[in-house]
């Protein structure tokens, strides 16, 4: 059997008392050496200053954020730079904004990578369930203070690999064959004194034998031993064909079920449903969509969730980039928590994020004459802001909101409003980053535009979080959408308004300047 051993030096921290943590963490050298490279990248002009950025090296897929004894816990795929295998890396938080790193705590061997999973809390311990490559799905649990320590059960994988090597994306062995399942990201939760879990997959079962989406449950009563029980989804009729079912969350919210998850086709997803525990079956009944274009270059990636407490979730998505960078490149998306509606998921951003914000600049209200670019006056704040936004769009058929723009428009990124000009008479929200930057290494990415529902006496409300490299656009607490940007201009800071053959209104409008998160 092969050795995977990390190169990566381990350390080992006291297991009862936080105290004594936080005194090894002090003279820790992994730490150090954590500390000072993200000291190193303070003048990076594109590394943004309240999302949540690894200290070294590149990231990839959250795993497992989890609250544990006070804190927020957010795992992360990292890739160290003496043994770039990805390990976990790991960061705590007081409030999901603020956030601490930690040294690496999951490392390879017996499986060659760490690959992405879950957390399930505990009232003793934190079990973590992941996928290790080359070998099956792995399970580690941690019971102290900071969950710096961690122990694998078993030794090596509690769901292995099938004999047979399995295409992943067509769900069929090498012979034409079909596995009962596929082993890949897991997801863990405990139902009537029993552990279940999820592994990504697909089923060879669309049309013609085309892969779709698929999630395959086991269970077990010690964590070691598994059976596997059957695909768990039902009446998934909202992922497509050539889907796939990676990084699942499944948890409860309001009242339904939720599963989110990552597909390498289509971006990350959400099915609603209830779950129908007699016959350990998921039944959907809605579903959608986080990204609405390619999740590359720079839009969301994968998911990580777990509930806030409240009856809803706090979700975490990574983020991929759209320009060469050095030695860095995902980021984290900014926290949201979802809840649900019968059918419907709304989504907001964490109330915390509220204390990131400065001496609010205000306007409003300001009219919209039709056709003419309403300019905001200069309020100083740069490229890290919240912009809090109302518009009564009246009889317009479009109203946009450009920002970061420069005085002659050679950099801007674009919001427009398109009322009641979708499916079902939903109304439109575009991003349009095309003329976001004039550097010559930045990849375009075409328009995202995602469904709102609204009234039709309901005014366009707007929370614009705009953070050097990435902007997200959360409206009336329905949607989102989230992109990387990278204006090469000091100068575009701009903002100005439009709205298009009729006259409209901005009712109110809030700039803050955003403080950073690492003072």
């Amino acid at each position: 059997m092969d050795d995977y051993t990390s190169r990566v030096p381990y350390y080992t921290f006291p297991d009862n008392s936080l105290e004594d943590q936080e005194i090894a963490l002090q003279s820790n050298p992994l730490m150090k050496r954590l500390i000072a490279s993200r000291k190193s990248y303070e003048e990076d002009s594109h590394r943004p200053h309240y999302h949540y950025v690894n200290p070294e090296a590149r990231l990839n897929d959250p795993n497992g954020l989890c609250f544990w004894k006070g804190h927020w816990h957010l795992f992360y795929q990292a890739y160290p730079p003496e043994d770039t295998r990805q390990h976990w890396g790991h960061a705590i938080s007081d409030d999901l904004v603020h956030w601490r790193d930690l040294p690496y705590c999951i490392y390879p061997n017996p499986e060659r990578c760490c690959y992405s999973g879950s957390t399930l809390v505990e009232k003793d311990r934190v079990i973590a369930m992941y996928h290790g490559t080359e070998a099956g799905n792995m399970v580690a649990v941690s019971s102290d203070p900071l969950l710096l320590n961690w122990k694998k059960v078993s030794g090596g994988p509690v769901i292995p690999l099938p004999k047979t090597p399995i295409n992943y994306f067509s769900g069929l062995q090498k012979n034409g064959l079909r596995p009962a399942y596929n082993v890949f990201d897991p997801c863990i939760w405990m139902k009537d004194g029993k552990y279940y879990s999820l592994s990504a997959g697909t089923k060879p079962e669309g049309p013609g034998g085309k892969p779709i989406r698929a999630n395959f449950l086991f269970s077990s009563e010690n964590l070691i031993d598994w059976t596997f029980l059957h695909p768990f989804v039902e009446d998934d009729h909202y992922s497509l064909v050539g889907d796939d079912g990676a990084c699942p969350y499944f948890w409860p919210i309001g009242d339904r079920y939720i599963l989110l998850f990552f597909s390498h086709m289509s971006g990350p997803q959400y099915l609603i449903g209830d779950y129908d525990t007699e016959r350990n079956k998921f039944v959907v009944s809605n579903g959608g969509k986080f990204n609405f274009g390619a999740f590359k270059p720079s839009g969301l990636h994968a998911p990580s969730a777990t509930p806030d407490g409240e009856g809803g979730l706090v979700v975490i998505f990574n983020m991929n980039h759209g320009k060469p960078t050095n030695n860095w490149d995902q980021i984290m998306s900014l926290p949201r928590r979802l809840t649900v509606q019968g059918d419907d998921l709304y989504m907001e951003p964490i109330d915390a994020l509220k204390s990131l914000r400065g001496k609010p600049y205000d306007f409003g209200p300001i009219a919209l004459p039709a056709n003419k670019d309403v300019i905001l006056p200069s309020i100083g704040g740069g490229n890290t802001m919240e912009f809090e936004v109302e518009i009564d769009s009246g009889n317009s058929p479009m109203v946009e909101m450009n920002v970061l723009q420069s005085p002659n428009r050679e950099e801007f990124t674009r919001i427009a409003f398109y009322r009641g000009r979708g499916f079902k008479g939903k109304s439109l929200l575009s991003v349009d980053s095309s003329y976001s930057s004039t550097a010559g290494d930045v990849i375009s990415r075409a328009p995202e535009t995602a469904p709102l529902a609204l009234d039709d006496n309901e005014n366009l409300k707007l929370r614009v979080f705009v953070d050097k490299s990435v902007m997200e656009v959360f409206a009336n607490d329905r949607q989102c959408i989230a992109l990387r940007v990278y204006p090469d201009r000091p100068d575009s800071t701009g903002i100005s308004f439009r709205s298009q053959g009729v006259d409209s209104q901005l009712v109110s409008f809030k700039s803050y300047k955003m403080k950073s998160i690492w003072i």
